[in-house]
């Protein structure tokens, strides 16, 4: 068997480590930490116990013993108080208790002695639970501590008094107390549920419950546990079968990097030892449940079993008390896919043919067990299981179709699959579905297409055409074309050779008559091969295309021309109106495929354009409509380009990096992950992270493979200029510069100069940082054969001319000041504060420090609040060079940096060695609004910690005298 691997990191628990610090930093408090088994409760407390050492915390830890009530009582009270005798003696704790006397934790520990009676009088018991709290606040006197009791699902009674007692008594020492518990553990008349309750409702208690990984967690930790990136798509599955469970997918990952088939004996055991223990007849009833799915309703569960509502609810209560059963709805949910798949998996073959075709007849029987949407394919998947081919393919043509109308086009193509497995099982299979083998394979390609499961969809599509003869009749020949068509595209989204070629031929195959076919076929002819030089064809193709829609009056064929007309010539000067003849022409077709092709190219409009905020806003609209219309792996993946890049256009990168990581987790084709993986590696660029820019770089050069001779300006013009980002922050401008002259090779590319300015604008930058005035005449030649349309490219434009009047040594803070003006218009932060910083550097170069202080803490403000960490460095580099403004009047200078000035005075007070309470008590605020103001020091400074940004201040020489 392939051995498993564990991971050595904690991935993905960002935001509960920060509660975590925030709960340490504003103690005293406490947080009630709940979450299922394996999700990662002890590598979390794990890691807070290693960063709360570091910032000087005391950490007292002991756990629950799994011994129930009739346990060890205070079984982890024994334990930490047996480390702090290690760790201070004896002595050291008599010391911290009132008198000396340690007599009274004789029940907690041997070493203080014996307990004054056998059973303790509720005076002992009331005595013991103050000297633990003494002697905690006594030891948070010295230095903050931090109290952590893992596993309270298994806490006694005496453990469960004394904790809620300490989580009461929290004064005003510095003291963080932190309980753990398995929330699956916890069933109805779980002691501890009623504490939690009643302790989440005291002030300072924090609860924290912790979700499962996300599919970019997951893939991450794959990535640790195989030393390799396992690819969006193991990624997909390793989710969707642990439910984000980390545990989990540790168990399912074999080290060669595959997904186990089967699982694990260790798994199987502990996810069933819980079943194990529920009466049989339950057990038999959820074997029963197991083979319904993760959800089964209650009256399917019924009609299969045989059993009335009374018998079923009293043989399934024990599995729901136990949390192994959740009520859902009308019905019955396993905790968790991986218990079912358990349960499933321990049937005898005699029983899983058995109940599966019992379920499968029950949902025949009648069509009111289950929703019309789902029901055919439940039926297809219990025949399937039941080894019943016939019945199985009848019913998985008919499920196809179901799915079809219910836009679940993902699950259409599984059940045209299974049609295709089965067909040759089944004797006169095409008069069981009443539908030919070649139709099968036609249906089966559109809608892997749709799905985007594109490679799937090419080799489907190329096995039709062997089954269709070239010089067939013209039925045949009509669905040869579509087959060509499909192919097309779909090559194309794969970045294939031979898309265009496939698309010439299947207008080929079509008579030169005005159908809606042949607008179809021209039309995507030109959709394709405006991306290439031959523009001027590809316009030819697309007002033919809209001549035969005009004429037949097809409103979806029209629509589809004259979006594909727009996009073969992108003016964003003078393209509005063809815009809004477009848009009418859409909302008067309604078709889901073109209403969504709309909202991807009027979003790509309207940024290309400098309408930031509007293209984000139609590009979040079409997301949601996608994951309404089945496409969101396909154009639903596409919008996320559309709403991340104005999103970062407008600075608002948090929000674009949610999209990004969205967008790639949907595990979209190469050409839609390419520039989602360029985007989000120029945000890791400018926020400092080198080594997540280069692994996106390199990610995203496989498009470029000659072997895929692949010319779309949108792909090769932004991997390019990321690799020139990479290279500049690696200081390699020389190779940057070279890496600009490769535009030449990609002139006259539709919407190239969209995507070629900010090359040439980088180009300058590498040539000034290179000391190669020369390159001012080579940049010059390209920008020459470059058109400037819109706005927005006209910024780009006038960034250029100032960076070759830069590079030839002639800069003008004037001309600066225009460009950053021009950004400052178009609501772009990020290229703003370059021109600032470049605007500073000439009026530095003039002797005017006044004018560059002006503009770097214009820059710095702006740097600071994008996190745009590498940008923000060199302004702090260049301000270090600056001497502060001696204003006229004796009017104070602006505080420096970007800083407020009441953040200016907390950095006083950092930089003097204060601590948010003292800083609080010195400001009369509260120690929360001092670690906000902290928290936004560090990110404008952009520093790590308060050292750092104390560091900064001195070597800056902010403040003459200490606070």
């Amino acid at each position: 068997m392939t051995s498993r691997v564990m991971s050595p990191v904690l991935v993905g628990r960002t935001a509960e480590i920060t509660v975590l610090d925030d709960a340490l930093r504003d103690i005293p408090g406490a947080v009630l930490l709940g979450g299922e088994a394996g999700l990662g409760k002890t590598r979390l407390m794990r890691e807070f116990a290693a960063r709360a050492r570091a910032a000087g915390a005391r950490l007292l830890a002991g756990g629950c013993l799994e011994l129930g009530s009739d346990g060890l009582p205070f079984a982890p009270f024994t334990t930490i108080l047996r480390g702090l005798v290690r760790d201070i003696g004896t002595d050291g704790v008599a010391a911290l208790l009132p008198r000396g006397d340690t007599s009274g934790l004789a029940r907690l520990l041997p070493e203080f002695g014996e307990p004054e009676s056998d059973a303790a009088t509720a005076e002992e018991r009331a005595r013991l639970f103050e000297l633990v709290l003494v002697l905690l606040e006594r030891l948070a006197a010295e230095r903050p501590v931090a109290l952590i009791i893992e596993d309270a699902h298994w806490a006694d009674r005496s453990t469960r008094d004394l904790l809620a007692f300490l989580v009461r008594n929290l004064s005003g020492a510095p003291l963080l107390i932190v309980v753990t518990h398995r929330s699956d553990e916890l069933h109805r008349t779980h002691p501890l549920r009623a504490l939690l309750a009643e302790l989440g409702r005291v002030e300072r208690v924090r609860r924290l419950d912790l979700a499962p990984l996300g599919v970019r967690e997951v893939g991450e930790l794959a990535a640790q546990l195989l030393g390799h990136d396992p690819g969006p798509g193991l990624a997909l599955r390793l989710h969707e079968r642990s439910g984000g469970n980390p545990l989990f997918v540790e168990a399912l990952l074999d080290a060669d990097g595959t997904l186990a088939c089967e699982l694990p004996e260790s798994l199987r055991d502990l996810l069933l030892a819980g079943i194990q223990r529920l009466p049989e007849d339950t057990q038999e009833l959820l074997r029963v449940a197991a083979v319904g799915g993760v959800h089964v309703d209650h009256a399917l569960l019924a009609a299969v079993s045989g059993e009335d509502d009374a018998a079923l609810s009293r043989l399934l209560r024990p599995a729901v008390a136990a949390n192994a059963l959740l009520v859902s709805g009308d019905g019955y949910a396993f905790r968790h896919a991986l218990i079912r798949e358990a349960v499933h998996d321990d049937l005898l073959p005699g029983e899983h043919t058995r109940l599966h075709a019992r379920f499968a007849e029950a949902l025949e029987a009648d069509a009111a067990l289950m929703p019309a949407g789902r029901r055919w394919v439940a039926i297809s998947h219990h025949w399937h299981a039941a080894h019943d081919a016939l019945w199985a393919l009848v019913s998985a043509w008919r499920a196809a179709a179901e799915s079809r109308r219910a836009l679940a086009y993902a699950e259409s193509l599984t059940m045209l699959s299974r049609v295709m497995e089965l067909w040759d099982q089944v004797p006169d299979a095409e008069g069981r579905i009443e539908a030919p083998y070649a139709e099968v394979l036609r249906q089966a390609a559109a809608a892997a297409e749709i799905a985007g499961e594109y490679g799937r969809g090419i080799t489907i599509a190329k096995r039709a055409l062997r089954e269709l003869p070239e010089d067939g009749t013209a039925d045949r020949r009509r669905l040869r074309a579509a087959l060509l068509e499909m192919s097309g595209r779909m090559r194309h989204q794969l970045a294939k050779p031979g898309f265009l070629e496939d698309l010439r031929e299947a207008v080929r195959l079509l008579p030169d008559e005005a159908t809606a076919q042949r607008a179809r076929a021209l039309t995507a002819l030109a959709t394709y091969g405006r991306l290439t030089t031959d523009i001027r064809s590809a316009q030819d193709a697309a007002a033919e295309a809209l001549r035969i829609a005009v004429d037949i009056g097809d409103a979806t064929a029209e629509a589809d021309a004259r979006i594909t007309l727009l996009c073969a010539d992108m003016d964003y000067e003078h393209g509005l109106a063809q815009l809004a003849d477009a848009e009418e022409a859409v909302l008067r077709s309604g078709a889901h495929r073109i209403v969504m092709r709309f909202a991807v190219i009027k979003s790509h409009f309207l940024e290309g354009a400098g309408r930031h905020a509007e293209a984000a806003e139609v590009a979040r609209k079409g997301a949601v409509r996608a994951a309404e219309f089945g496409v969101q792996r396909t154009q639903g993946a596409f919008l996320t380009i559309n709403v991340a890049e104005p999103l970062l256009s407008l600075g608002r990168w948090d929000e674009a990096a949610e999209m990004l990581e969205r967008g790639l987790e949907l595990d979209p084709p190469i050409t839609t992950r390419t520039s989602l993986q360029v985007l989000s590696g120029e945000l890791a660029l400018a926020r400092g992270d080198l080594a997540a820019a280069r692994a996106r770089l390199a990610s995203s050069r496989g498009i470029l493979a000659p072997q895929k001779r692949w010319t779309k300006s949108q792909d090769t013009f932004a991997v390019l200029r990321l690799e020139m980002g990479v290279l500049l922050a690696e200081d390699r401008p020389r190779e940057a510069l070279e890496a600009a002259y490769g535009l030449c090779d990609q002139a006259g590319l539709p919407d190239g100069a969209r995507y070629a300015w900010p090359v040439l604008v980088l180009g300058t930058d590498a040539a000034v940082r290179a000391g190669d005035p020369g390159a001012a005449a080579e940049l010059e030649r390209h920008a020459a054969a470059i058109q400037v349309r819109g706005s927005a490219q006209e910024a780009w434009h006038r960034t250029f001319r100032a960076g070759i009047a830069r590079l030839r040594g002639e800069d003008d803070v004037c001309a600066w000041d225009e460009v950053a003006a021009s950004w400052e218009k178009l609501g772009c932060p990020y290229p703003r504060a370059e021109a600032l910083l470049h605007a500073a550097q000439a009026a530095l170069s003039a002797g005017d420090h006044d004018a560059a202080h002006d503009r770097l803490t214009e820059a710095l403000e702006l740097t600071g609040t994008l996190r745009a960490a590498l940008l923000h460095e060199r302004l702090a580099d260049l301000a270090r060079r600056v001497r502060r403004p001696r204003r006229a009047g004796g009017g104070a200078a602006a505080a420096p940096l970007g800083l407020t000035p009441r953040e200016l005075e907390v950095l006083r007070l950092v930089a003097d060695g204060h601590g948010n309470r003292d800083i609080a008590a010195a400001l009369f605020i509260s120690a929360k609004t001092a670690s906000v103001h902290v928290s936004n020091i560090l990110g404008k400074l952009g520093v790590a910690n308060r050292g750092e940004a104390a560091a900064t201040a001195h070597r800056l020489g902010l403040f003459d005298e200490p606070a």
